[in-house]
Parts: C-alpha cells; sequence; structure tokens
C-alpha cells in the first residue's frame, strides 16, 4: 500500500494512460531532508490535485495516511483513486470518522483522563487528610465539654451549649467529607472503567487500535530490553466489500465476529490480537520468528478457508470466506512503524498472489 504513495522505495502506482509523477525517492544518501521534503511534496499534491482546503484536520488526515500512522485510511485514498472516484471533502470526513472512531479529539481526552485523574486523587487525599483531622478534633473536643460539664455551672453553661453546637456542626462537617470521599473512590473506579471501555472494539470484544498501540510500545521495549524476537502481522478479510453487498452489513458484522473468535483463540500472554480497523485485524507475536508467527497466523486462515458459513437469515451459504496476512520481523526495520508498514506490504503481496494467503516481509 505504501509503495503505491511513492513510500518504500517504489513510484505510486497511477491508473491507465496517466503521466507518472515526479517523484524523489528518498535514497539511503539523500538523508531525513529527503524523506520529508517527500513527504510534503505528497501531502501537498494529494490536497490541490483534490481541491481540498488547507485545514489542519486535513492537514492532519494527510500526514497519517502518507506517513503510515494510518494505513487503513492511506488504503481506502489508494482504493478510491484506483477506481477512478472523486475525493471530495464529504467523502474524506468519512473517511476519517470510520478510520479515526476516537477522532482527533483522543489525544485530548487522554489528557484530561489523567488531568481529572490527578485532581480525584489530590482531592480525594485532601478530603480524607480533613475528616482524620476534623475525627480528632470533635473528639478532643467532646472529652473537653464533658469534663467542664462536670466542673462548672451557671453562666458557663452556656459557654458550654455553643461549644455543643458547634461541635455538632463540626461533626455533620466531618460526615460530609466521608461522603465526599466515597464519592470521589466511586467516580475513580468508574472513570477507570470508562478508559478500559474506550480500548476496546464493541463489535469483536477485542482490543481496538489504542490499546494496540499502547502494547505494541510497551512489547517493544521490553523485547529488545531481553533480546526477543518480535513479529507483527496484518491480515484482512478476502473480498469483505462483496460480503456486505450481498448479504447485508449485518452478516459481513457477523463474519468479522466470526474471524475475531478465531484469532483470539490464539492469544496469549505472548500473542496480542487486535482490530485495527474494519475488516482489519493485527497480531504482535513475542518470542516467535516471522516464520513461527507465520505458521500460527496460517493455521487459523486454513481452519477458517475450510468452514462452511452460511447466513443465518436466508441459510445462503456465503460462499469462501477467508483472509490474507502479512508478517515481519519487528526488529528487521529501523522502528516499529515501518515494521507495520512492512508488514502491511507482505497483506497487500498477498492480496495480489492471490489472496488466502500469508505472505513474510
Amino acid at each position: 500500500m505504501l509503495r503505491i504513495f511513492g513510500m518504500g522505495g517504489t513510484e505510486r502506482r497511477v491508473k491507465s494512460g496517466e503521466a507518472a509523477p515526479d517523484r524523489r525517492v528518498a535514497s539511503s544518501g539523500s538523508g531525513v531532508l529527503d524523506a520529508w521534503t517527500e513527504l510534503l511534496d505528497q501531502i501537498s499534491r494529494f490536497l490541490i490535485d483534490n481541491r481540498l482546503p488547507v485545514t489542519p484536520k486535513n492537514l492532519l488526515a494527510a500526514h497519517a495516511a502518507f506517513s503510515g500512522g494510518s494505513l487503513q485510511l492511506g488504503r481506502m485514498i489508494v482504493q478510491r483513486q484506483i477506481a477512478g472516484e472523486p475525493i471530495t471533502q464529504e467523502w474524506l470526513d468519512a473517511a476519517i470518522a470510520q478510520d479515526m472512531p476516537y477522532g482527533d479529539a483522543s489525544a485530548e481526552l487522554e489528557q484530561i483522563r489523567q488531568e481529572l485523574d490527578g485532581s480525584l486523587e489530590r482531592f480525594g487525599a485532601v478530603t480524607s487528610h480533613a475528616r482524620s483531622n476534623a475525627g480528632a478534633y470533635n473528639t478532643a473536643m467532646a472529652e473537653h465539654v464533658t469534663k467542664a460539664e462536670a466542673r462548672v455551672d451557671g453562666d458557663v453553661q452556656a459557654l458550654i451549649e455553643m461549644t455543643r453546637k458547634m461541635l455538632r456542626r463540626s461533626q455533620a462537617v466531618e460526615a460530609e467529607m466521608a461522603k465526599t470521599e466515597a464519592e470521589v473512590v466511586s467516580l475513580r473506579r468508574n472513570l477507570a472503567r470508562a478508559q478500559r471501555d474506550a480500548e476496546i472494539d464493541h463489535l469483536t470484544g477485542l482490543p481496538n487500535r489504542r490499546a494496540f498501540e499502547a502494547v505494541y510500545e510497551r512489547e517493544y521495549a521490553e523485547a529488545r530490553a531481553a533480546i526477543e524476537p518480535l513479529s507483527v502481522a496484518f491480515c484482512d478479510i478476502d473480498h469483505f466489500k462483496r460480503i456486505n453487498d450481498t448479504h447485508g452489513h449485518d452478516v459481513g458484522d457477523r463474519v468479522i465476529q466470526t474471524i475475531s473468535e478465531m484469532l483470539a483463540h490464539i492469544s496469549n500472554d505472548t500473542c496480542h490480537v487486535a482490530r485495527h480497523g474494519g475488516e482489519e485485524f493485527v497480531l504482535l507475536f513475542r518470542g516467535l520468528t516471522p516464520p513461527e508467527a507465520h505458521a500460527k497466523l496460517d493455521h487459523v486462515r486454513e481452519k477458517l478457508a475450510a468452514r462452511s458459513l452460511v447466513n443465518r437469515e436466508t441459510e445462503a451459504p456465503l460462499g469462501s470466506v477467508t483472509f490474507s496476512g502479512g508478517v515481519t520481523s519487528v526488529f528487521a526495520h529501523p522502528d516499529p512503524r515501518a515494521a507495520l508498514r512492512a508488514a502491511d506490504e507482505a497483506l497487500y503481496r498477498a492480496k495480489e498472489a492471490g489472496r488466502n494467503r500469508i505472505e513474510i516481509a
């Protein structure tokens, strides 16, 4: 897919009859500046050629598509171009919404969550300390009032009664603080649950792309420190659009769920499976070389290809439902993002080679 965009050392694929654009391909000697120039050139050509306004949202989307930050969005753009269909602002907005279910606000949301969590923690500590102090103060005051009442009478009794009123008010404040402290604990628990929900794909129950990226970053650091193999793979359902068009989106959703369940069976502490978006899944294999990861994923592919799926509502057979995949070693590439691009390219080689197969980058 990225080769189509002119990245990865090859030219962008063009439609039949169209003149090939003059692209500079960054070589090992051209350095980082040439790579940046190439990326900026791709972004500007995309916006200008499609008459899209230069807005922050469009710039972020184009950068994600052409830098490899969003393989799904880049693929949708390529498919649109190959089909000869126009890329309008309305289409791009829909593609961004489909590819980025959390929108551009995900980072801001995470920052707000962290700030709120920190504020709740500080507030909880303050109320706990204040409640403790108030309790000690109330206990001491009650003891003094009892002793004073036993020793004096007359005019001092009025002062004692006033002190008792102050004591009751202080005790009410202490009770209110205890209630507030319990509410803070409950709110923090709900916040943690909401954060977990934000990292789950609700159609499949698998971790979503956001959750996978956090796991990918952690496993990358740990595997590198432990000098262990780390392989990453993409797999994509073959002819999924045809399934949706023929049988409807509900059946398409059930196909996604079926494949997600099969992939989940190989998931464990060293194999992480996530729904990357649409009909695409991403897998991370800790401690496995690409051939070993290939064998594990290929076993699932064979089991799926051997199944006979039917439309539950109409009993109509769905035909052959398969997926294609691409696998690579993460440490064979300059950085984790480059490894994802390589796995995606291997996936597309599998598609071009006839589908229903797994390729190793």
